[in-house]
């Protein structure tokens, strides 16, 4: 019964953030500061994960080619699909439900318990609007990230195929463009968007309707974490079942 009480305070909750508005002067800046705080701090961590997790991808493929008629192009072939299908869309936004969540969960949570949140309401403000719309808009940006995790991704999978001596680089460039199906970068992308509203409300939900003190902060970030990875893993099940599936 619990659950069912939080799914429908979850969709409450998303229709209040899209009630009345904050002023637009007001919301220009709380998006901008998001985009700083949620994608442009981000940026670091996902370029060094994407880079060595290319590298291996690229390192376990070789090392598993036993078969002396299979091409050594076969390396870059399936360092692109494993980084481009499900490594830079979904093992990220996992990663990111860490860092981003724990952040969102941790902030709001805090004005929850030193009651800020009821101070923009009294003060007449749509809190929920306030607080997470902004992080809505700012995550919409995240498949910026996910262009740079794909890029780093292969780059990564080139550096360790070519200089480990595992493949030539005309090779590995060839395995990169075989069998390049578009609407893969279609499906990945609009999962990367699902994932991105995933991860942009669920830790807000978590922050804005926990209860407690300073203590139950640490608790609310721990539970987003957990959920967001569990919503994000479910949806990338439901959407690979619908878009991929023929």
């Amino acid at each position: 019964m619990k659950y069912l009480q939080d799914i429908g305070s979850y969709f409450l909750m998303l229709k209040t953030v899209f009630g009345s508005f904050t002023k637009t002067s007001v919301l220009r800046h709380l998006i901008l500061k998001e985009i700083n705080d949620l994608i442009i701090s981000s940026l670091g961590i996902v370029a060094f994960i994407s880079f060595f997790v290319g590298g291996v991808v690229a390192i376990q493929t070789a090392l598993n080619m036993d078969n002396p008629i299979i091409p050594d192009s076969l390396i870059g072939f399936a360092t692109r699909q494993s980084v481009i299908l499900e490594f830079a869309p979904t093992f990220i936004s996992i990663i990111m439900a860490g860092k981003v969540g724990s952040f969102i969960t941790s902030s709001i949570g805090s004005m929850r318990v030193t009651e800020q949140i009821d101070a923009l309401e009294v003060m007449g403000i749509n809190s929920l609007n306030y607080l997470v719309f902004p992080k809505i808009v700012a995550l919409m940006f995240y498949p910026f990230v996910i262009v740079l995790s794909m890029f780093l991704g292969i780059l990564g999978g080139w550096v360790a195929g070519v200089y480990g001596g595992f493949t030539s680089s005309s090779d590995f460039i060839a395995g990169v463009q075989e069998d390049f199906i578009p609407y893969q970068l279609f499906y990945a992308f609009f999962k990367t968007f699902v994932f991105a509203f995933i991860l942009a409300t669920v830790p807000s939900w978590q922050g804005f309707y926990m209860k407690g003190g300073s203590l139950e902060v640490g608790k609310a970030s721990t539970n987003s974490f957990v959920w967001t990875s569990v919503l994000i893993i479910a949806a990338n099940y439901i959407i690979t079942q619908l878009l991929l599936s023929s």
